[in-house]
C-alpha cells in the first residue's frame, strides 16, 4: 500500500514533485483543483490554517495530494491524484488515505463541517468520500456557450473602480446571496484577496447603476490556461430590490459581450443544479451543460 506523510514544510524536491502531480491532474480534468497560493503556504509553512498531505509510492513519486484549509465557517478539502491509468488503483487508495488523514486533522483540531469539491464525480469518488465519512451535497453545473451572442445589450455598465466600489458591491452581493454557503457573507478582505489575484481585471468587473445606486453587476474572469481560453461569468447578481426587471439577462449579455470583444470564443459559468430560475435563464440563452461538479460534505466530531 502507498504510504502517506503530513507535510507543512517540505524539501524543494518534494514541492516540485507534488507541483508536477497537481499540474498533471488539473490538465486531466481541465480545471484548477488546488488553490495555488494555499499550496505555497502548505509547502513552505506560510500559513497556520493550511496543511498539505502527500501519499508517495515506493519510488517516492507522489500518488495523491490533499490540501486542508481552515475557514471561518468550515474546513475546505482539495484533492488531486495521479491519473496515469497504470497507477489508477494505487492512486485511488492513496487519495482515500490522504483524505482520511485530513479528516483526522479536523477531528484533532476540534472538529467541524468539511467540504470537498470533485469535478466530474465518478463511482470511485463516491466510494472514497463515503469511506472518510463524507456524503454528496451540492451539485454545480458548468455551462458553456459559443460567443458572440446574437442578442443586443440594452443597459449601460461601467468598470469596477478599485478602492471605491468595494463597499457598495459587498452590500448588493451579500443581500443577493444571503442564502448561499460560499458567495454570501463576503468581507472586504475577501474582495481584496480577489483583487490581488493575477487574473483580476477591473475592466471585466461590470457594474450597472440606476439613479446613482448599484443595481447589479457581472464579474468576469478569463481562464488563459485553458485551450481554448474560457471566459467565465464569475459572479453575477441583481439587487434584490430590483428583481423582475430583466436585469439578470442583460447583465449576462453584457459580460459575454465584454468577453467576446476581448477575443474569447467560449463563455462559461457555474450554477447550482437546483437553482431552477437561473438554470432556465441560462439554458434559454443558449448555454449547454459541459460537466457536473459535486460537493461532498460531512460534520466531523472533535476527538
Amino acid at each position: 500500500m502507498p504510504r502517506f506523510e503530513i507535510t507543512r514544510q517540505t524539501t524543494p524536491e518534494d514541492v516540485a514533485a507534488v507541483g508536477e502531480l497537481i499540474r498533471s491532474a488539473e490538465a486531466a480534468v481541465g480545471k484548477e483543483l488546488i488553490t495555488d497560493h494555499r499550496f505555497h503556504d502548505a509547502a513552505f509553512g506560510g500559513g497556520q490554517d493550511v496543511a498539505g498531505l502527500v501519499a508517495w509510492d515506493g519510488d517516492r513519486r507522489p500518488l495523491a495530494y490533499s490540501q486542508l484549509i481552515r475557514g471561518d465557517r468550515r474546513w475546505e478539502l482539495e484533492l488531486v491524484y495521479d491519473h496515469d491509468t497504470e497507477r489508477t488503483a494505487d492512486a485511488l487508495a492513496a487519495a482515500e488515505q490522504v483524505l482520511a488523514a485530513a479528516v483526522d486533522i479536523v477531528r484533532s483540531e476540534g472538529g467541524g463541517h468539511v467540504h470537498l469539491w470533485i469535478t466530474r464525480p465518478t463511482d470511485d469518488h463516491e466510494h472514497i468520500a463515503a469511506a472518510v465519512g463524507l456524503r454528496p451535497g451540492r451539485d454545480l453545473w458548468q455551462l458553456r456557450r459559443p460567443l458572440p451572442v446574437a442578442e443586443d445589450v440594452t443597459i449601460e455598465t461601467r468598470p469596477f473602480v478599485v478602492g471605491r466600489d468595494e463597499h457598495a458591491w459587498l452590500d448588493v452581493n451579500n443581500r443577493a446571496f444571503h442564502w448561499h454557503p460560499e458567495q454570501g457573507g463576503w468581507t472586504l478582505d475577501d474582495v481584496r484577496s480577489r483583487e490581488a489575484e493575477p487574473w483580476f481585471d477591473p475592466a471585466g468587473f461590470l457594474l450597472h447603476e440606476v439613479d446613482g445606486r448599484l443595481a447589479g453587476f457581472c464579474w468576469t474572469k478569463v481562464h488563459t490556461d485553458h485551450d481554448p481560453p474560457l471566459g467565465e461569468i464569475y459572479v453575477i447578481a441583481v439587487d434584490p430590490d430590483l428583481h423582475s426587471r430583466g436585469l439578470g439577462r442583460q447583465l449576462v449579455l453584457a459580460g459575454l459581450d465584454h468577453l467576446h470583444r476581448h477575443g474569447l470564443e467560449v463563455g462559461m459559468l457555474y450554477v447550482d443544479a437546483d437553482n431552477a430560475p437561473a438554470t432556465r435563464l441560462y439554458l434559454d440563452m443558449g448555454f449547454e451543460l459541459d460537466h457536473l461538479d459535486r460537493a461532498f460534505v460531512g460534520d466531523v466530531p472533535p476527538g
